[in-house]
């Protein structure tokens, strides 16, 4: 908040300064109080001024963060997008899973025929080849699937990311409860999953540390 201007008071600080105890009448106590009055007068008209200055600026910054929240959508967010992900990657698991198991089907179908008829042999492995062919079609499907999804992560961090910056936000310096119990749940279950592309540790890096 900004600071008062205190120089109002400058005249009651000088006959102050200007008076003896021994010289003080009662004139000199009612000018005092005079004195007094009109500058407690001008103080707090001040007062007022930075309080309504400070007053306007919090509003401002209210006004600023309603408007931003109103741009995060954070009901659509929840109601819409993502349910709406959410089904899509079940979908995906599920023609995964689909296709998955009419590929294992079909090996297996081919691994136990009989290979002493040749023609029929044949026959069975080309008709079990084309169900592949067809269930390895999934993949086009799941790829717009798992587009939609990737959009949807963007779009949400794209409004976190606006609204962290339009109020000046900064990361908790610790996680919460849950956080930290999952993390420990993962690092000693080693529930990391299957690792992405990217910066691996090599081997002569675990060499080094076991050595």
């Amino acid at each position: 908040m900004s600071r008062l201007n205190t120089e109002p008071f400058s005249a009651i600080y000088r006959f102050i300064e200007d008076k003896q105890a021994a010289e003080t009448s009662l004139a000199d106590v009612l000018a005092l109080a005079d004195i007094a009055a009109r500058s407690m007068e001008l103080f707090f008209e001040q007062m007022d001024g930075a309080v309504y200055r400070e007053l306007r600026e919090i509003a401002g910054y209210i006004e600023s963060l309603k408007r931003e929240i109103g741009a995060l959508k954070a009901n659509e967010i929840k109601t819409a997008r993502i349910p709406a992900a959410g089904q899509e990657l079940s979908a995906v698991c599920q023609a995964t899973e689909a296709a998955t198991n009419t590929i294992m089907e079909c090996a297996e179908a081919v691994m136990a025929a009989d290979a002493h008829d040749p023609a029929a042999y044949k026959a069975l492995v080309e008709d079990k080849m084309m169900v592949i062919f067809e269930a390895c079609s999934f993949q086009d499907i799941t790829g717009q699937r798992i587009a939609k999804v990737v959009e949807t992560l963007q779009l949400i961090d794209e409004r976190v990311s606006r609204f962290a910056k339009a109020i000046a936000t900064k990361d908790a310096a610790s996680a919460t409860d849950k956080e930290r119990a999952r993390e420990d749940r993962k690092r000693l279950r080693f529930l990391n999953g299957p690792q992405l592309d990217g910066p691996e540790t090599s081997q002569s890096e675990v060499d080094t540390m076991f050595r």
